[in-house]
């Protein structure tokens, strides 16, 4: 009998979450189905930090040169600033056309108080740790990047005398990889673990007061992703959309799961490394990168969540304000980037660009979970499109013949 793949069996999991989610009652779900998750979140997060260091030390190591770094961190971030700016378009257009606020009168009962989103020359200065060992306990990912990739270039300016710390980092990075292998086999009960729990919770009934908005933010996400990322791969990579969205779906279903982008890293990395053919130089600096500072999804959620509150209120945006939402979801999403609740923080900062009342947030707040699992899905999905594309720009992308997905 064929063993069955890990898609396969993540799919498996995630259909028989939401049967099961259906059928329990919530406390069950809580006591004796949530641990699962819980588990498998707690050993996702036991590798990030050392995998994103290993990794991005031997790909800054890998890459030769310092202009070759810049040439790969330019384009990579020109990528997701384009992305995320026709993200929030998408949102605007789709909040316009759908009108999910239009006619709902909803009472806000509790007050969001919405952390504020740190200035950009304070997300810049706070990337140069002043203690390199802090920032990684901390798990602090800008901080751990820089460091990262100041210890990988200067190793090729010492030489042959760090050759035996090259040699270290690659094993390192080696072992990262299995240890993240086998904890990818326990994907299935993961992602099993963590959607039982929230459908036992939300049901199916009690999302119908905002059944438009969250319409509209999976529409704009499936939009964005078979229309931006499919055309983008193909364009600039020659790659056929099926084999991308094929080899990225375990990362895919991580994402959704957990709606981490950091805690999807490691699933991510497999799967443009393994299923996509993205060299290793490029895959371990594009993708840390990415999942600290590209949200694309995030930023369409914004786009939609701005004028449903607006509709909400009876407010009308001039195309002035919606272009201020662009510019502010945009560049906002760099400086909340690390910052836990980012969607919250990133959409509290938006309606304070265009002078919406707060309170707003507190009416999407209660279904955040279920728009975040949207979200995040892109973010993880445009983070592997742009690695996949510069791979292809820099010659380093080696599409397998095979398109099936590794197990």
């Amino acid at each position: 009998m064929k063993k069955l793949a890990l898609p396969t069996k993540i799919l498996i999991g995630l259909v028989s979450a939401i049967i099961v989610g259906l059928i329990v009652p919530e406390s069950f779900a809580n006591t004796f189905i949530k641990p699962l998750g819980t588990l498998f979140i707690r050993l996702i997060k036991m590798i990030i930090v050392p995998l994103v260091f290993s990794t991005l030390v031997m790909g800054a190591a890998g890459v030769g040169n310092v202009k070759k770094l810049g040439r790969i961190g330019g384009k990579t971030i020109a990528y997701y600033l384009v992305t995320t700016s026709i993200a929030v378009f998408i949102g605007l257009v789709l909040a316009n056309v759908l009108q999910p606020g239009a006619g709902l009168e909803m009472p806000v009962n509790a007050v969001y108080e919405g952390k504020e989103a740190p200035a950009i020359a304070d997300t810049l200065l706070n990337i140069i740790p002043t203690n390199p060992l802090n920032g990684l306990v901390e798990g602090n990912m800008l901080q751990v990047i820089f460091f990262a990739l100041f210890v990988g270039i200067s190793m090729n300016f010492v030489g042959a005398k760090a050759k035996p710390v090259e040699a270290f980092f690659d094993g390192f990075a080696e072992i990262m990889y299995k240890i993240t292998g086998i904890i990818m086999e326990l994907a299935p009960y993961g992602v099993f673990g963590l959607l039982v729990p929230v459908v036992a919770q939300y049901g199916l009934d009690v999302l119908a007061p905002l059944a438009m908005v969250i319409f509209a933010v999976y529409l704009g996400a499936i939009l964005h992703a078979g229309i931006v990322y499919s055309a983008a791969v193909k364009i600039f990579a020659n790659m056929s959309p099926i084999t991308f969205f094929k080899g990225i779906f375990p990362a895919q279903t991580i994402a959704f799961s957990t709606c981490s982008s950091s805690g999807t890293l490691p699933a991510t990395t497999k799967c443009v490394k393994e299923n996509l053919g993205v060299s290793n130089e490029t895959s371990s600096f594009v993708l840390p990168l990415g999942a600290t500072i590209n949200m694309d999804g995030t930023s369409l959620y914004m786009g939609v969540c701005a004028l449903f509150v607006a509709q909400v209120y009876g407010l009308d945006l001039t195309i002035g304000q919606q272009l201020t939402i662009v510019l502010t979801a945009s560049l906002g999403s760099i400086g909340a980037a690390g910052v836990p609740g980012a969607g919250l923080v990133l959409l509290t900062m938006v309606l304070q660009s265009v002078n919406l009342p707060l309170e707003g947030v507190a009416l999407v707040a209660g279904v955040d979970r279920i728009l975040d699992m949207a979200r995040t899905t892109v973010n993880v999905t445009g983070d592997a499109s742009a690695a996949v594309i510069v791979a292809a720009s820099e010659n380093e992308l080696n599409i397998p013949s095979d398109t099936g997905v590794s197990a």
